[in-house]
């Protein structure tokens, strides 16, 4: 087999964690040709991965986002004549790209642990990777994984997760260095869903705490929408904090590497870092860390996702979401346990 079509069009942490899949299958076929369908919105990750030799980027949301439309990636794709097609997403439209594009064989997910049920139908073979639904309390095994499992269907059998992201120099992050005397630790407020995120005032006592503690100046990340969000953070921190410019994915990326530490939720900027062997602490609640945490033995999750009400959906049920339940004492303890795990870091 030479020619594999990757089916992963977002989201960002989503496209992070299936990073390893196109790894092994580089290291398993040697010589081979990996192409990954990916939406134009979160395209910018796979431009620093290396050994992806075609990113055909999809314009699947509409407005002004670029990339071509599904008709034509599709007619793009059946050019190629794959041998196989891979889906990492598990929705109808996902799993029907991969079959359109004519590949020799079609692989996903079976029923229960799709996003999209009525995506089974397009797959010519299917991987099971036993334990609970997508959404159960009992799907505990890291998607990382669950990733690498489907490989199996190609009779690989590997759970080494490699994440191949190019070093590209940032101007950003080299600023951002000296601005805070060369070491710093980062923290994220934002994410997509509200309910995942800590709130603003608590990051902050994080942040002086570090500034008492180790000497750590914090770079607090923001995101589109979020601006707000880190403003409130860097406003309560008595000094302690700085505001990030508006940053590339290529800085997210050096930001992480030069970190001592990173504080965050379950989003995509937690999962590069977690890529790039960032030292973490998470922060959990409608998303289990099992799952969908930090991977690295060192890293800490702290989590109420065993008493949430909400797992995976955007909003909380509750009057009061779970993560107001978690201590800003809570969080410097865990930073205390992983920072005196890596020492070197700070």
């Amino acid at each position: 087999m030479s020619k594999f079509l990757i089916v992963r069009l977002g989201a960002l942490g989503d496209i992070v964690h299936a990073i390893p899949v196109a790894a092994a299958l580089k290291r398993a076929f040697a010589g081979s040709r990996i192409d990954w369908l990916v939406s134009a919105k979160h395209h910018e990750i796979l431009d620093l991965v290396p050994i992806i030799d075609r990113r055909l980027v999809v314009n699947d949301r509409g407005g002004s986002a670029g990339g071509a439309t599904m008709f034509a990636a599709v007619r793009e794709l059946r050019r190629t004549r794959y041998d196989a097609a891979i889906d990492l997403q598990g929705l109808i439209k996902s799993a029907a790209v991969a079959r359109l594009s004519g590949a020799a064989r079609v692989i996903g997910f079976s029923s229960r642990h799709l996003r999209e049920r009525l995506a089974r139908p397009f797959y010519t073979e299917v991987h099971d990777p036993g334990g609970g639904a997508i959404r159960d309390r009992a799907s505990s095994r890291h998607v990382v994984q669950l990733n690498l499992g489907l490989l199996g269907a190609l009779g690989l059998d590997t759970t080494v997760a490699e994440f191949p992201l190019d070093d590209v120099p940032s101007v950003t992050a080299a600023s951002l260095r000296e601005a805070s005397g060369g070491r710093y630790a980062l923290l994220n407020p934002g994410a997509a869903w509200p309910n995942k995120r800590w709130p603003p005032a608590r990051l902050a006592a994080v942040a002086v705490a570090l500034a008492e503690r180790h000497g750590l100046r914090s770079v607090v990340l923001w995101g589109p929408g979020e601006r707000e969000l880190a403003e409130a953070v860097v406003g309560a921190a008595e000094g302690a904090a700085l505001l990030s410019p508006k940053t590339s994915i290529a800085d997210l990326v050096a930001l992480a590497r030069g970190a001592a530490i990173m504080v965050s939720g379950d989003t995509g900027p937690t999962h590069i870092a977690a890529a790039v062997g960032t030292p973490l602490v998470g922060i959990y609640g409608p998303t289990r860390p099992e799952r969908n945490g930090p991977w690295r033995s060192a890293d800490i999750s702290v989590s109420r996702a065993e008493t949430c009400e909400c797992h995976h959906l955007r909003r909380c049920r509750r009057d009061t979401m779970c993560l107001m339940d978690i201590a800003t004492a809570e969080v410097l303890d865990a930073i205390e346990r992983r920072l005196a795990a890596e020492p070197t870091r700070v």
